[in-house]
């Protein structure tokens, strides 16, 4: 199974997920293979499980990932705007860019990364960085110091929402910033408990249907005092 393979290196990992049905797209495949793990997991990069990264946060296994990019990419388009909260090493927000970026160049297009840690703000920079200092230069990707749970209201509305940690329940303001006719996806459930997958779609009249995915199992979405 795809969460028990390890690969030799970033383009071996990228092609078991494929091989195991996880990425079902050519352009996720590609986006995933251009965004080197290396950067974004100091330890075990290319092991398909999560990984620490600082701060008691790790970094998502690589099939999640790969189904988050799934799961959003008919709405990555040229233009859109995306929000990742909780976005860590800054690993799928580099992803959500080349993915966009490959599909066509679009001054519009902005990719959120919030992070409430100032540390792992920083260490995401870094990490893009080193990956390639053009995607921060752009303007188009940025890494912003906050409250995921509040969203980032600067760049709403979202055409895609990503979340990286648990909701206790329904996460009414980052549906209330999703724009009509975009996806949010949503670990949610208590923590240590019961916690699914969810796909939140509002439609052209703002009607919010959830759909559950998966059984999952995150870390809480909190802040630094809660």
């Amino acid at each position: 199974m795809a969460w028990r393979s390890v690969g030799a290196n970033n383009e071996d990992l990228i092609r078991q997920l494929r091989e195991y049905g996880v990425i079902a797209s050519d352009a996720v495949e590609r986006a995933m293979i251009a965004t080197d793990r290396k950067h974004y997991s100091p330890r075990n990069p290319y092991m398909d499980a999560p990984q620490p990264i600082g701060g008691g946060v790790t970094i998502s296994a690589p099939h999640m990932h790969a189904f988050a990019l799934e799961y959003l990419r008919d709405h990555l388009k040229p233009g859109a705007h995306v929000l990742d909260v909780g976005s860590g090493s800054g690993y799928l927000t580099a992803c959500f860019y080349r993915y966009i970026q490959a599909k066509g160049d679009n001054p519009d297009t902005r990719i959120v990364g919030i992070e409430h840690q100032a540390a792992l703000v920083q260490m995401s920079k870094s990490n893009l960085n080193a990956d390639d200092s053009s995607m921060l230069d752009s303007g188009k990707l940025i890494i912003v110091e906050g409250d995921g749970r509040k969203g980032f209201s600067a760049h709403a509305p979202y055409d895609a929402i990503h979340v990286g940690a648990a909701a206790p329940e329904t996460p009414t303001e980052l549906i209330n910033q999703l724009a009509n006719g975009g996806r949010l996806i949503v670990p949610v459930g208590p923590e240590g408990g019961s916690q699914y997958m969810q796909q939140y779609d509002k439609d052209g009249n703002g009607k919010v249907n959830m759909t559950r995915l998966m059984g999952v199992m995150y870390v809480p979405l909190t802040d630094l005092r809660s």
